[in-house]
């Protein structure tokens, strides 16, 4: 790595990689808030990703949660300084430009999902190119019982991964789902053993990188063309538009304070 090119900045996230290797990995590191998707937190995210770019040895990337959790989400205590704010739709826009970043990403990325995953999280998931997860892991995406839809380009990921009926079914009930029925969904690549998902995912990474760059890239390139065919994320500013429009939706509003209140907020 260049020494002119030095790594950002990073407080919420921390960025592991062995001089010489293929293989990085990102650690969401706030365990004490469950690595919950904070500002702060996805402005790394997306600067960490555009600065591994351009470090052209590294071939895969594991993203990974520090703690008892890959992610709880979007940081509820963000929730109220964000849609309340002078600029509400630049906050409500960053999930999307965060997973669409991951997507975009030069290396091919692995998610090594344990404990809870929330909401913001599935998307985040669903935006890496291959999925693991311990068989204790939990899914979830509780936004419309926030009183906010789905935002982040999550509908169309979630639509082209387990099919419109079941997408919409996951959404709207915001029920939880195990990482066994997200593997027979076809959501994930792999369900392992608890406490094993970390080498799990580093022992595919290794076998992935030491194969050609340009083969790794040209059937990514390929695959999320045809994805984006059938159910394209590149149409999904207007998430952020919709996420504000929610929050002055009276109905949506009396839901939101509910669910806050519920979780002391």
């Amino acid at each position: 790595m260049s020494g002119s090119d030095p790594i950002p900045h990073l407080e919420n996230l921390r960025w592991e990689h062995d001089s010489g290797t293929a293989i990085g990995t990102i650690v969401l590191d706030r365990p004490q808030r469950l690595n919950a998707l904070s500002i702060a937190l996805m402005s790394e995210l997306v600067d960490l990703c555009r600065w591994i770019d351009r470090q052209h040895e590294i071939k895969v990337v594991i993203i990974r949660g520090e703690g008892r959790a890959f992610t709880a989400g979007f940081d509820l205590a963000d929730f109220a300084g964000v849609y309340g704010g002078s600029n509400p739709r630049a906050g409500a826009d960053l999930g999307r430009v965060m997973a669409e970043t991951v997507t975009d990403m030069r290396p091919l990325t692995i998610a090594a999902v344990h404990g809870h995953c929330v909401g913001g999280g599935v998307v985040l998931t669903a935006a890496c190119d291959l999925r693991i997860a311990s068989s204790e892991a939990v899914f979830s995406i509780p936004e419309v019982d926030l009183g906010i839809p789905l935002a982040w380009g999550g509908v169309p990921r979630l639509a082209r991964e387990v099919g419109p009926a079941i997408a919409k079914e996951l959404i709207l009930t915001c029920r939880p789902f195990g990482a066994d029925e997200a593997h027979s969904l076809r959501f994930l690549n792999r369900v392992v053993d608890e406490g094993t998902v970390g080498d799990a995912a580093l022992e595919l990474a290794r076998s992935l990188a030491t194969k050609p760059m340009f083969a790794i890239q040209a059937t990514l390139t390929q695959v999320d063309a045809v994805m984006e065919e059938m159910a394209g994320t590149r149409r999904n500013a207007n998430d952020a538009d919709t996420l504000v429009v929610a929050l002055h939706d009276p109905e949506s509003r009396v839901a939101s304070a509910r669910y806050l209140a519920e979780r002391g907020r």
